[in-house]
């Protein structure tokens, strides 16, 4: 089974955008769901994090900025992201497990999820 990461793309400064990860087959209220983002050549950065009982943990980074959410399909999640910033560019990924928020570790290995998306690209620039 294989995440699709989608809604990546280029936003201007201030924009929006919402990033959406769909798993096939999987009933993500069962599972926890994360959300990463890389830039190539830098470490993975942990963004958000739906924890089982639906309530989101975020990085300081993103606070007040982004919201991760469950859709109303029981395989799509969301990341909303506003009032973006150039810092936020970077390759995003979903990942879902059935451990904790906690396990949710940027030096976590993608093979040691039970799910792991093939990333969206996010541009913020003018």
């Amino acid at each position: 089974v294989q995440l699709q990461a989608s809604g990546g793309g280029l936003a201007e400064p201030g924009g929006s955008l919402r990033l959406s990860c769909t798993a096939p087959g999987i009933t993500l209220p069962y599972y926890v769901i994360g959300w990463f983002r890389q830039v190539p050549g830098q470490a993975r950065e942990g963004v958000a994090c739906i924890n089982a009982d639906g309530n989101p943990d975020y990085a300081d980074s993103v606070k007040g900025r982004f919201t991760a959410a469950r859709g109303n399909a029981e395989n799509t999640v969301y990341l909303q992201m506003n009032s973006l910033k150039p810092e936020d560019t970077a390759v995003y990924y979903c990942a879902v497990d059935s451990l904790s928020c906690y396990y949710f570790t940027p030096n976590r290995s993608p093979s040691e999820f039970n799910f792991w998306g093939q990333g969206t690209q996010v541009t913020v620039s003018s």
